[in-house]
């Protein structure tokens, strides 16, 4: 899915969890954004993996080193702790397999930066109990009928799936719907009411 670095407060929150000259490989890279950031404040070494051919093509028109591939499909293909950073970047919600696809992102990279859209976010939960409808926000921009979106989860369902796999959570981010982060000595329920998405820096 190809997004405007301007309309992704989360990426800013990526890379300043990235040192630079890091070995980063970004996942469902989309046009490049992230990347393209990475390189240019960060001088990482950054490879890529993209599902669609378009956003491959914007990406190599960028300069980037990404290939078409599936994160359900081809992780398996990449070497233990091949990288320092492996990212998911709004992806997970559009995988067939989140849990495997994380199992994996732990498994290729020292450590595993994941952001999402959290559906527990108060204005989601609005539009379920008053409209009875699926939610259509700017940070989940599609209708019921064309979402590429087939797994949405909540910060506190992330939390739990962490948990699962023996990951543990160094750093998280919430950011409300204004893009401002919600405060780190906020316990998980409020995150889970006000964050509209999140960021999370993980290690096994």
């Amino acid at each position: 899915m190809s997004v405007n670095r301007d309309q992704r407060v989360d990426l800013e929150v990526v890379a300043n969890l990235i040192p630079p000259q890091s070995r980063v490989l970004d996942v469902g890279s989309g046009d490049g954004s992230l990347l393209e950031l990475l390189q240019d404040t960060k001088q990482v070494d950054g490879r890529g993996l993209e599902l669609s051919q378009r956003g491959v093509n914007e990406c190599v028109a960028r300069g980037l080193s990404v290939i078409q591939g599936d994160a359900d499909k081809d992780l398996e293909f990449y070497p233990d702790k091949g990288f320092d950073f492996v990212v998911l970047s709004q992806t997970l919600q559009a995988t067939r397999n989140p849990k495997l696809v994380l199992d994996e992102l732990l498994r290729i990279g020292n450590r595993a930066i994941v952001s999402f859209p959290n559906f527990g976010h108060w204005r989601v939960r609005l539009s379920l109990f008053i409209q009875g409808r699926m939610p259509v926000t700017k940070d989940l921009p599609y209708s019921w009928y064309d979402t590429p979106n087939i797994h949405f989860c909540t910060i506190r369902d992330f939390v739990n799936l962490c948990d699962e796999l023996g990951a543990t959570v160094e750093k998280a981010t919430a950011l409300d719907a204004n893009g401002q982060k919600i405060g780190l000595s906020m316990p998980w329920w409020f995150w889970n009411f006000f964050g509209q998405q999140a960021v999370f820096l993980l290690k096994r």
